[in-house]
């Protein structure tokens, strides 16, 4: 058997057509897939994974949080994280909160991560806890679609206001088939406005898609990735048992009126020339097909599977974290004149403290983009 090649600036694994990376990103995810599964158990209890959601807990969420303790932790760390998800049909095994409970819970571990290191990186609780949908998941019961021009329009509005509460570099975390709409959001909400800071979406699932991988390529799933699967149900048996029953689990199957190999699955493993979201009409849609709200086997799902992924995402996210922090820290943004049409004069009392002496509100802050209205 000849050796394995690897290409320049790529990190070889121990699977012939898998690499990383030679940069933080990729060594930090060949740590994680290197590691023992005592390593990953004790890397997950670094960040307190499994624990209960965290939408009501005091000083958890900015909303959660006296204000005076909300002011003190941004001037330390000015990152804020906001999980997205949807109210969706998961199946009878599964609740219609799924996407937006598995967002919420690792990125409150990240806090709990940070916070022990004295800067915690503030959360903002989950605006879409109604989400957008594609077209072919209209009608399913348990599935509450909004339309995308509402998502679009309430997002931009969130980041405004997060943004004029001095929270100027916001990394919107997805957990659910929206993308393009959180795209969008941000591409508008800069057209319109044009104000320095850092702004991203991240498809959590994509971001650490390596670790979705099924056995025959060296993971440790059964299936692919595809909707309240082995996949799904595996994160929600990970991160809140309480809340699954697999009695009712179930496997589906979809249909497909065309050869497989066009259109990809949920967090892009083959590399084919379309993703999921990039058609419609070549498949059958939920209602016809799977009802139950299943797309895939269900009844394969473990815990111990979901904890690899769960991992990843948890290092990316405080990669990301440090890496930005450490480009700008609190209270710096990037190059006023580097990425808007302002100048920095015109917005320095913006990006002053907020209420502070000479602060100006951004509400009041004369438009130049050229982003619409609703």
């Amino acid at each position: 058997m000849s050796e394995k090649k690897v290409p320049a600036g790529m990190l070889a694994t121990n699977e012939p057509d898998l690499f990383f990376e030679d940069n933080t990103v990729g060594r930090m995810k060949k740590e994680v897939w290197d590691a023992s599964d005592q390593e990953i158990d004790a890397l997950l209890a670094e960040y307190g994974i499994p624990s209960p959601v965290e939408w009501g807990k005091p000083g958890s969420y900015i909303q959660t949080t006296v204000r005076a303790q909300v002011e003190e932790n941004r001037k330390k760390n000015d990152i804020i994280f906001v999980p997205l998800g949807c109210s969706e049909l998961h199946g009878p095994h599964l609740p219609s909160a799924s996407d937006t409970l598995y967002v919420s819970q690792i990125v409150e571990g990240v806090r709990r991560y940070t916070a022990k290191r004295g800067a915690p990186v503030n959360l903002a609780l989950p605006p879409l806890m109604y989400g957008s949908h594609p077209y072919h998941h209209m009608g399913m019961p348990g599935t509450i679609p909004i339309r995308e021009n509402i998502t679009r329009e309430l997002l931009i509005d969130v980041m405004l206001g997060l943004w004029n509460d001095g929270f100027r570099k916001q990394i919107f975390i997805n957990n659910h088939g929206q993308l393009w709409v959180l795209e969008s959001a941000i591409q508008q909400f800069q057209k319109r406005y044009q104000l320095p800071g850092i702004y991203r979406v991240l498809d959590w699932h994509r971001g650490v898609r390596e670790f979705f991988r099924t056995k025959e390529k060296g993971g440790k799933w059964d299936t692919t990735f595809v909707h309240a699967d082995e996949s799904e149900t595996s994160l929600g048996l990970l991160l809140h048992p309480e809340m699954v029953d697999m009695q009712h689990a179930v496997d589906t199957e979809g249909i497909n009126y065309l050869p497989d190999g066009h259109f990809d699955k949920s967090v892009d493993p083959f590399s084919r020339p379309s993703r999921w979201s990039e058609g419609e009409g070549h498949f059958a849609i939920e209602l016809a097909a799977t009802p139950i709200g299943v797309v895939g086997h269900a009844t394969k799902a473990e815990a111990e599977k979901a904890k690899r992924p769960v991992a990843a995402i948890l290092r990316y996210l405080t990669l990301l974290h440090d890496q930005i922090l450490e480009a700008f820290p609190a209270g710096i943004v990037p190059p006023v004149e580097e990425i808007t049409l302002r100048s920095e004069a015109e917005m320095e009392p913006y990006l002053r403290e907020p209420l502070s002496e000479g602060w100006k509100s951004v509400y009041g802050m004369p438009r130049i983009g050229q982003g619409s209205n609703p």
